[in-house]
């Protein structure tokens, strides 16, 4: 991978978890997976909890918006990991905005509002907001293939290009 290929890192800060699904007796060990194209990382495990704290930043390389895929898995000991569900989310909406150009906005404004739909894994709206100087999206995921449980992700984006000056 060239570095003329590179359009930057998203950073996926992986937030919580809320109210996700018992696999062991009467809880679970959650950890996420995040993978985009042929990149994969993980959170670590947050014993017996269905309320997770992680805090954790994941960065991804991005050549192409791909869509990012989280699957949530249970950590056994003894026996393959239980899946917890999974989401799928889309960052083009935020990339348009990173590609913007914001100079003299205020603090906390919101650029776009990205609604729930059949097709993506929102549980409520996401905003792609302008903090600090950058564009940030925060997202509640609404995992799939599971009876219940969300997890909470923040959006941000570095670049890497170095002709960009804040």
């Amino acid at each position: 991978m060239s570095m003329s290929q590179l359009l930057g890192l998203l950073r996926v800060h992986i937030h919580r978890g809320v109210n996700l699904a018992i696999r062991d007796l009467r809880s679970s060990d959650p950890y996420v997976i995040i993978r985009m194209g042929k990149q994969k990382l993980k959170t670590r495990a947050v014993k017996k909890n269905l309320n997770p704290v992680w805090d954790e930043d994941l960065t991804l390389s991005v050549v192409e918006p791909l869509p990012v895929r989280l699957a949530v898995y249970d950590r056994d000991l003894f026996s393959a990991d239980d899946k917890m569900g999974d989401a799928e989310f889309d960052f083009t909406p935020f990339l348009e905005a990173v590609r913007m150009r914001f100079d003299d906005i205020p603090d906390n404004t919101i650029i776009t509002t990205v609604k729930p739909t059949r097709t993506n894994c929102l549980a409520e709206e996401s905003y792609i907001t302008w903090i600090d100087g950058r564009v940030v999206q925060n997202m509640v995921l609404r995992l799939r293939n599971v009876e219940c449980g969300e997890v909470e992700v923040k959006l941000s984006w570095i670049d890497v290009s170095g002709c960009r000056n804040k």
